[in-house]
This record gives C-alpha cells, sequence and structure tokens, in this order.
C-alpha cells in the first residue's frame, strides 16, 4: 500500500467557490491529478491522504514488451505441431535447448551485474565458473534423459556435437532461433536498458534459473509422457506447448518483479 500525504489547495476568498479536491495517482512520469474524489482516497487534518494499493511493479501496464516477445516465441513451436507435424520429441529437445539458452544469457548476467557492493562483485571469481560447471552437469543430464526416453534411439552420447546432430535431426533450428531472440531482447531490453544489471546479486542470479527450469521441466516431462502413452495427438501437444507458455510468462513476469523492471 503507498500512501502519500499532499496538501490542498488553500479555499478561495469568500463568494468564490473552494478549488475541487483533486486526487493524485501514479503514473509513468510521477503523479498525476484527478479531479474527484474516489474510493481511495480520505481527508485527515489539512491534508488530502492518497492512497493506491495497485503494486508499483504492474501499476502502468499488465505486459512488459519482452514478456510479449516470450509469447510470440513460444507460438513457433505451436505452428511445427499443426502445420509441421513436430513430434513429443521435437517439442522436448527444443525446450531442452531453451535450458541451454537461459544458462548462457544468465553467465552474461553475471558476467556484466555490476553490484555496488564491491566484495560482492568479487565473488564472480568463484560463482562464475562454478555456475558454468553445475548448470553444464544438470543440463547434459536432462539433455541425456530426453535423447534416452524419448528420442528415436541409437546410441546416445554426451557430446555437443552429438546434441547438435539430434537438433539439426529433428528439424527444430527455427524454434532455437526464436528463443534465442527471446531472451536476448529481455537481456538487452530488461537487464541493460532497464538497469537489472545494477540491481543483481549474483548469488541470486546463480540460482535464478534452476528455480524456473525444474518446475518448468518437471511439468514438461510428465506432460510429454502423458502425451506419449496417448499417441500424440495434436490436442494433447497443444495443450503441453501451452502449459509451458503459461509456466513460462509467469517466471518471467515474477523474475521482472523481482529485479524490479516490470514499471519500465
Amino acid at each position: 500500500m503507498h500512501t502519500q500525504r499532499v496538501k490542498r489547495r488553500p479555499r478561495g476568498n469568500a463568494g468564490h467557490s473552494a478549488a475541487a479536491p483533486r486526487r493524485y495517482v501514479w503514473g509513468p512520469a510521477g503523479p498525476a491529478i484527478r479531479p474527484e474524489l474516489g474510493p481511495e482516497t480520505s481527508q485527515r487534518g489539512g491534508s488530502l491522504l492518497v492512497t493506491d494499493s495497485t503494486p508499483p511493479a504492474t501499476r502502468d501496464r499488465d505486459l512488459p514488451p519482452s514478456a510479449l516477445v516470450l509469447a510470440a516465441a513460444n507460438l513457433v513451436p505451436l505452428v511445427g505441431v499443426v502445420a509441421f507435424h513436430w513430434t513429443v520429441f521435437s517439442i522436448l529437445l527444443l525446450y531442452w535447448c531453451e535450458n541451454v539458452v537461459v544458462g548462457a544469457f544468465n553467465l552474461l548476467r553475471m558476467l556484466v551485474a555490476t553490484p555496488r557492493d564491491v566484495a560482492a562483485d568479487a565473488t564472480k571469481v568463484f560463482l562464475i565458473p562454478f555456475f558454468m560447471f553445475h548448470y553444464g552437469m544438470f543440463t547434459m543430464v536432462h539433455g541425456l534423459f530426453v535423447l534416452a526416453l524419448f528420442g528415436p534411439g541409437g546410441n546416445v552420447r554426451p557430446s555437443p556435437a552429438h546434441f547438435v546432430a539430434a537438433v539439426s535431426a529433428a528439424g527444430v533450428w527455427y524454434g532455437v532461433l526464436a528463443i534465442v531472440a527471446s531472451h536476448g531482447f529481455s537481456f538487452l531490453h530488461n537487464y541493460i536498458a532497464g538497469g537489472e544489471f545494477r540491481r543483481a546479486a549474483l548469488p541470486q542470479l546463480m540460482m535464478q534459473p534452476y528455480a524456473r527450469v525444474v518446475v518448468l521441466h518437471v511439468t514438461i516431462l510428465f506432460g510429454g509422457f502423458a502425451a506419449k502413452a496417448i499417441g500424440a495427438p495434436v490436442a494433447a501437444l497443444v495443450l503441453l506447448i501451452v502449459l509451458k507458455t503459461a509456466i513460462d510468462l509467469r517466471a518471467h513476469l515474477a523474475e521482472r518483479d523481482k529485479l524490479g523492471s516490470l514499471s519500465l
């Protein structure tokens, strides 16, 4: 709840009507004036007490541009399923590629972050290599899991070349490029232009991808098993994509709210 006391304009001389009470609300450029008293406005003493229960991060608009770009990127697998007959494996492999993209951009965030505490900035020497190793192992194991359980079969090898060959054979490169474009836009618009790099804490950045990836991909894997069990009809894959998009958008908005850039 945000509260602000604003001195009322003095009443006019006798014979002149008093100025109408004014309601102050927050807009993109600061306080804006509305002539009427609303239900959230009250009077105490000689001041006008103005309250606005709208959270700061969602006061100006519902969705930031990066959320719209994210939603557009998630339309690519939907088109792939409906128009090009993408399979459960294609969808899960594409979403695994998103793990890689998320990790790469998170590494950039950690490198660019400039916390005010010099001691915290020095922790990059330890946290960045640790993140590269730990998240890299986590992503590789997840990728092998997807290849072994949903892939076309054959020898599964933990090598970058094997993953690249699988993505190429599945024909999901357009989806990968859309994901890169979406996360790249968010990095430039929110993290750099929005100043998130000044507010981000390195330990928070290091742990941030795990919460998003674990919740998202546990849901996706269970959905993938269910879709495969019933023969992977188009409707089941469309439902899986819609569910993933909703979780993805919610996580994105929570991330923006945490770093304070939703109102930009």
